[in-house]
């Protein structure tokens, strides 16, 4: 009988289908990389998705976002994403978290009960937090690094955190967890060196009369896009035993 999936399970089997119906993938963060992984699982018809995201949708996120549209501003993405999943499989299971991940709040999830994890989050702590967690329960985890100011979609790499070059998030995460003992990452990553952003207007901090100012990074649609489903893809393949 035809179905939403029949297309994937030409390729994959009845075997593969049903593994990643059984699956359940806590994604961490849902916005420009995070959101393409969401919807790539949801279509490849994994059976359970955590969302963890504590942000909601901006005018700035429509550019390169997939839950991001005009409709969808001022909600949380991860309420925007549950709508999309159970749109394309009513069938699935969606927990949602509207909670910005760090060391504190790192107990509030249980990695045992993942069978995979997926790091599309900023901040170096919390990508260290979810990584040392992930590695404790043994349960597999891959990790996007920087995907902004890039501009070649063809530049993406699959590999261990300490196969990396050029990428200088890359360079901080393979120090940090190598200080704490952790021998390998899987890690999405692009070999192109930053573009400089010809603009930075975003103010991150005013304390009393100095102004703080932050770099925002550029970004554009088909490259963060690209990292996502990149992601996606090796979270299916290793699900179902595919190399």
């Amino acid at each position: 009988m035809l179905n939403e999936f029949s297309r994937t399970e030409l390729l994959i089997g009845e075997e593969g289908m049903e593994k990643l119906k059984n699956a359940r993938v806590a994604v961490f963060g849902v916005g420009g990389v995070g959101g393409y992984v969401v919807e790539a699982l949801a279509r490849s018809g994994v059976g359970a998705l955590d969302l963890i995201d504590n942000d909601k949708v901006s005018l700035t996120n429509i550019n390169r976002q997939i839950i991001a549209a005009h409709s969808t501003v001022g909600r949380y993405k991860v309420d925007a994403a549950k709508e999309r999943i159970l749109d394309i499989n009513p069938a699935a299971k969606v927990h949602t978290y509207k909670t910005f991940f760090m060391p504190d709040t790192a107990s509030d999830f249980h990695f045992c009960d993942y069978h995979y994890v997926v790091d599309a989050i900023d901040t170096v702590t919390g990508k260290i937090a979810l990584v040392e967690k992930a590695y404790k329960a043994h349960t597999p985890i891959i990790s996007s690094m920087g995907a902004g100011n890039k501009l070649d979609a063809a530049a993406f790499q699959v590999a261990d955190i300490y196969e990396t070059s050029v990428c200088p998030l890359a360079k901080v995460m393979r120090r940090e967890l190598k200080k704490r003992g952790i021998p390998k990452l899987k890690v999405v990553y692009s070999q192109e060196k930053p573009i400089t952003p010809e603009n930075d207007t975003d103010v991150a901090m005013k304390n009393d009369t100095s102004v703080i100012k932050r770099q925002t990074p550029g970004s554009i649609s088909f490259v963060p896009s690209v990292a996502g489903l990149i992601i996606a893809g090796e979270v299916v393949k290793d699900i179902i035993g595919i190399k």
